[in-house]
């Protein structure tokens, strides 16, 4: 097994229970449940019905459950950074949308959006790029998939495409601050507004922002930019595993935007530790852990 058996009833019995109806002489466990309902429950009900028990806590198998292993313990939803440069850092030659990686870089971050329960992006991404946040092509998911915009201090546009409705898609979230309920009125509409922070706040405390989306019901987000919102992911520390793009191609110029901004970025980053490296077409994927485990 992947994961170790569950010894409790939630939406279904546990497994345990159907491990030892079946008559299972031996299982073996690739990582302990982070779940604190079984934490090492599960193993001890299993060993007690004289079923033999192997832990081996398998790098592949606690990476299969990384998500799981944040959402469950942490107030906020666990959160996978994406972003995509040029070699020399820019995500675009000029302000404006242009692709910039290949179709199977494309491909990849269409496959992470769909193992996602939301996409997130920040307000400057709707107002430039006017993304519909789809997952294409469309999946059956037993829950419908939500679509998010971070507004540091102001309202986006209610006539977005991101906030169209449509089939097998939940109403869109929008955090906002706390102390401007009437300058985001209008998105309420077509939207469900998080008002995050102090009840003054005038701009978006990120971290409670999130702590709010995942008592609205996401565990697990997928923030596709822009740079503003990556930056701040990344110094506030609430960036789970951050996958980079790189593109073969070199942008730097006098109008060009730097994929972080001007942000500082490296407190707290110090075991960085790269798990994937991939080329992807002509691009390149570097995948890393940020929790410095």
């Amino acid at each position: 097994m992947t994961l170790e058996p569950c010894a409790h009833t939630g939406l279904t019995p546990p497994c345990t229970r159907a491990a030892i109806e079946a008559g299972f002489a031996r299982v073996v466990v690739g990582a302990l449940d982070p779940n604190p309902k079984t934490a090492g429950a599960g193993v001890a009900r299993l060993r007690e019905a004289g079923i033999a028990v192997d832990v081996v806590e398998d790098p592949w198998a606690r990476a299969l459950i990384e998500d799981f292993t944040v959402a469950v313990r942490a107030s906020r939803p666990y959160v996978r950074l994406k972003l995509a440069a040029s070699l020399d850092g820019y995500v675009a030659a000029e302000p404006g949308s242009a692709w910039l990686t290949g179709a199977r870089a494309r491909e990849y971050v269409r496959e992470l959006r769909a193992a996602h329960d939301a996409v997130l992006v920040g307000a400057g991404t709707v107002r430039v790029d006017d993304p519909q946040l789809t997952v294409r092509p469309p999946r059956a998911r037993r829950r419908p998939y939500v679509r998010v915009v971070a507004c540091e201090s102001a309202p986006v546009p209610a006539g977005s495409r991101v906030f169209a409705p449509l089939e097998g898609y939940a109403r869109s979230v929008v955090l906002a601050p706390a102390g401007l309920c009437a300058d985001f009125a209008a998105l309420e509409e077509v939207a469900d507004v998080l008002y995050a922070g102090e009840s003054d706040a005038r701009q978006l405390d990120l971290t409670a922002a999130l702590v709010e989306l995942k008592a609205y019901g996401v565990a697990s987000v997928l923030c596709e930019g822009g740079p503003t919102l990556a930056a701040r992911l990344l110094a506030r520390g609430l960036a789970d595993r951050l996958d980079w793009l790189i593109a073969p191609t070199l942008l730097r110029n006098p109008r060009a935007l730097p994929a972080l901004g001007d942000a500082d970025v490296r407190a707290g980053f110090s075991a960085l530790r790269f798990e994937r490296v991939e080329r992807l077409g002509e691009d390149l994927l570097v995948s890393v852990d940020l929790s410095g485990g």
